[in-house]
């Protein structure tokens, strides 16, 4: 039937990031110090967000919607596995910016694995925007408290999915788009960084 495979999907997607974030906060006490930043930074959770919507390669507007059930079923998933840990998480904040983050990664993933070149330029450079904008924060403003790796791994795979989509889409404007979104991504998440430590 025409709907069984999208339901499927999408219940395959809610499913995995529930115990995803599970699994985050059980890998924070687990993971070498080199890595530990993924399962506590908002490009850990929004890879993994981007990868599951991509997997399920949906419309762009059906990966907007598993974008946020993504992205809160992780913070959902997090919270219940430290709570059967002994640890309180209040996940209020980081499920408002998942309904507020999620469309875009959602959209941006699907993008990407679409057919839409100039969609799937500016999916791609959205999301590598997350992924530099959180290497730059890390290395500038977290150093002293936790490893380069991470944070230089974070700039190195923004860097190379750029690079990757522009090879794939093969002309020079899908290149001028995939980099302009990337710059212009992350200059827009640095001031969100911004915001957010400001209330966080």
């Amino acid at each position: 039937m025409n709907w069984a495979r999208p339901v499927l999907s999408s219940l395959a997607v809610v499913g995995v990031s529930l115990l995803a974030g599970a699994l985050t906060s059980w890998a924070q006490g687990v993971l070498p110090e080199a890595l530990a930043p993924f399962a506590n930074s908002p490009s850990g959770w929004t890879v993994l967000t981007a990868v599951l919507v991509a997997v399920a390669r949906p419309r762009l507007a059906w990966g907007a919607v598993l974008g946020v059930a993504s992205f809160v079923g992780l913070v959902l998933g997090y919270t219940l596995a430290s709570e059967l840990r002994g640890l309180t998480y209040n996940p209020v904040l980081w499920s408002t910016v998942g309904v507020m983050a999620g469309p875009f990664v959602g959209a941006a993933a699907a993008a990407v694995v679409g057919r839409h070149p100039v969609r799937a330029a500016l999916g791609a450079g959205a999301l590598a925007g997350v992924l530099l904008t959180d290497g730059i924060y890390g290395l500038t403003v977290v150093s002293d408290s936790t490893s380069p790796v991470y944070w230089s791994l974070c700039l190195v795979a923004g860097a190379v999915l750029v690079a990757v989509t522009a090879l794939r889409l093969g002309t020079p404007a899908a290149t001028v788009r995939v980099v302009a979104s990337a710059v212009a991504a992350t200059a827009l998440l640095t001031l969100g960084y911004t915001a957010l430590n400001a209330v966080a």
